[in-house]
């Protein structure tokens, strides 16, 4: 297997490929793929080249149009999957192996992307100063009680955009404002740091509740110096406007351009088999979308839940609306 792993832009020409390679723009980090790409070689014999682009994708497959070398695009957040599908840059994927492994919740009604895994947008929770059932729904954050109580990392950032399209779309524009001027008169201190800072922050005394993703409490447990934030904290699955915890994807899509479609379909429905699913599972702490394969151990201790059923293509295309509430309220300020 032939790799090119780049942390900034490369010209299409750096790539080194056969016909046969399957060629990967991806975002996820290299130690996570690798070991599954592996796999795929060795059941296959397709090599795969990889491309890592921690950003700008979207504008780089537009430059190259035509030209582009890429086959396969790996990403999180619906919202870059479904801003690829808007610009024209993926096309239709038919595959009864996909769609019968993958939930119809989590691929595109015309097969355009496909889930991979997800994560979801929970509440950390002190267990020394939060009792059980104290807070149980998005929509207490904004509540007068955890005034002072509550950390966070910036309100535009990808993720917490994610959460206030989906508030935006069950409770409309008027009560996301409200809520978000509630949510942020109750912050401990201004948002700042990732999801794990956010915990840290609970550890140490400076808030009871911080929101973050559910994979980082799996990396804080692997981590030595990060094991006492961890171990601080509970894990609660809020629900919104009681339907379920708010959930994101990772997940992939074939471009336009593909030279090398067979074997981009073989890859694809590979991601989405037992194999790629497990090691997914085992190597990040997230979910897989595959009935057939069970979340790791340790991920399965944190619990059930029920994810919000919100049509995520919905929540996508409201991340623009719901980052203008966000600087409306100035709630990083």
């Amino acid at each position: 297997m032939k790799h090119i792993v780049l942390a900034t832009l490369m010209t299409a020409a750096a790539f080194t490929a056969t016909a046969q390679d399957v060629n990967i723009y991806s975002s996820r980090q290299p130690e996570l793929i690798d070991p599954i790409l592996a796999a795929f070689t060795a059941e296959t014999g397709i090599a795969t080249n990889v491309v890592f682009l921690k950003s700008g994708m979207l504008e780089r497959l537009r430059a190259e149009g035509e030209r582009s070398p890429a086959d396969v695009i790996l990403t999180t957040d619906i919202a870059n999957l479904d801003a690829m599908v808007q610009a024209g840059l993926t096309q239709a994927v038919e595959s009864g192996v996909i769609n019968g492994n993958i939930p119809a919740s989590y691929r595109d009604a015309g097969n355009q992307w496909f889930g991979l895994t997800s994560r979801a947008r929970i509440i950390y929770a002190s267990k020394e100063r939060v009792a059980e059932g104290e807070i149980t729904s998005y929509e207490q954050l904004a509540d007068p009680e955890w005034a002072g109580r509550i950390c966070v990392r910036s309100g535009t950032h990808n993720y917490n955009i994610a959460l206030t399209a989906a508030y935006l779309l069950q409770h409309g524009e008027e009560d996301t404002i409200a809520w978000l001027e509630g949510y942020k008169a109750n912050l401990a201190r201004s948002p700042q740091g990732n999801d794990r800072a956010q915990v840290k922050a609970i550890w140490a005394g400076e808030c009871d509740i911080a929101i973050g993703n559910t994979y980082y409490m799996g990396k804080m447990l692997a981590d030595p110096e990060q094991i006492p934030w961890a171990t601080s904290v509970n894990l609660i699955f809020p629900t919104l406007n009681d339907l379920g915890t708010h959930v994101n994807l990772s997940g992939m899509a074939m471009t336009t351009s593909a030279p090398n479609k067979e074997n981009a379909v073989l890859l694809m429905e590979f991601l989405t088999g037992d194999i790629a699913q497990t090691l997914y599972a085992e190597a990040n702490f997230e979910y897989p979308l595959v009935d057939s394969v069970a979340p790791s151990a340790l991920v399965a201790s944190w619990g059930e839940f029920t994810a919000d059923p919100s049509a995520l293509t919905d929540i996508a295309r409201l991340r623009g609306a719901a980052l203008r509430l966000v600087e409306r309220v100035d709630f990083d300020g």
